[in-house]
């Protein structure tokens, strides 16, 4: 299906959950799927919403799907809100977190340090499947006084082999309706996560192909900076849902095998 395109895709940014896996559940022969890739001369980038594992955490879980990539490889929207945040913090500082190990590896790379004391400099809200009601609470009282807030991402849901459970946008939400403040969100679909993924693997827009499963960001998000995309419907969206999207993506396919072995 993939090769339909004119003109040719040269390089690939994938989204994971609802793409290549559901939870710990691969869809399809990742195997076999990434070695077709690599004989195709694609170039290839993954990219997720889901910052609650490091790179070498993503790198690992590949590996027991018998597939190797390079960490350069990996992108995670904590490595987007800390890339974000270092524009805005150059010199890193403490935060306080809610969230999993993927984002604080991540801020910890630019120089962010974690606190629960006053003199914290953001509030840094993604996935925390530990969310406590206290957590909530000294994030959002930290963000009613002022102190600038930040968002992983805003997916809602993301899919798990027993259905939709809760994301990152859930648990910022709450936090954003308690403040009344809206967060910085740093991941898909705003373009940090699609231009880094171009940037590293030095391509343009035009040549690369971004492949998810959910419209309001994995195809909002690569429409904005000029991919193509391609959504998959091993995730959160139908096939009535992808053909009444608006642009329309440039491919619908059942699955990624399909997608990109004819």
């Amino acid at each position: 299906m993939i090769h339909s395109l004119r003109p040719p895709v040269c390089g690939l940014i994938l989204d994971m959950d609802g793409v290549l896996w559901r939870s710990n559940q691969p869809i399809g022969n990742l195997e076999n799927l990434f070695q077709n890739i690599k004989d195709s001369g694609l170039k290839v980038v993954l990219a997720t919403n889901n910052a609650t594992l490091s790179i070498e955490q993503y790198l690992a879980k590949l590996e027991g799907f018998g597939v190797r990539l390079e960490p350069w490889q990996i992108i995670n929207s904590g490595q987007a809100t800390a890339y974000r945040m270092s524009q805005d913090f150059p010199r890193g500082g403490p935060v306080y977190l809610v969230g999993e190990n993927g984002i604080a590896t991540a801020l910890a790379e630019r120089g962010f340090t974690l606190s629960d004391q006053d003199d914290i400099i953001a509030v840094v809200v993604g996935l925390d499947r530990r969310i406590t009601y206290e957590k909530l609470k000294h994030a959002t009282l930290a963000v009613r006084r002022g102190i600038p807030f930040y968002g992983t991402n805003p997916d809602v849901t993301f899919p798990a082999p027993e259905g939709l459970i809760p994301g990152a946008g859930s648990i910022i939400a709450t936090v954003q309706t308690a403040s009344s403040v809206t967060p910085v969100i740093a991941g898909k679909p705003f373009p940090a996560m699609f231009n880094l993924a171009l940037e590293r693997m030095g391509l343009k827009p035009g040549e690369t192909l971004c492949v998810g499963d959910r419209l309001d960001t994995d195809i909002a998000g690569g429409q904005r900076v000029g991919c193509r995309t391609a959504v998959v419907l091993t995730g959160v969206t139908t096939h009535e849902e992808a053909q009444a999207w608006s642009p329309p993506p440039d491919l619908i396919a059942p699955d990624l095998t399909a997608l990109i072995i004819d």
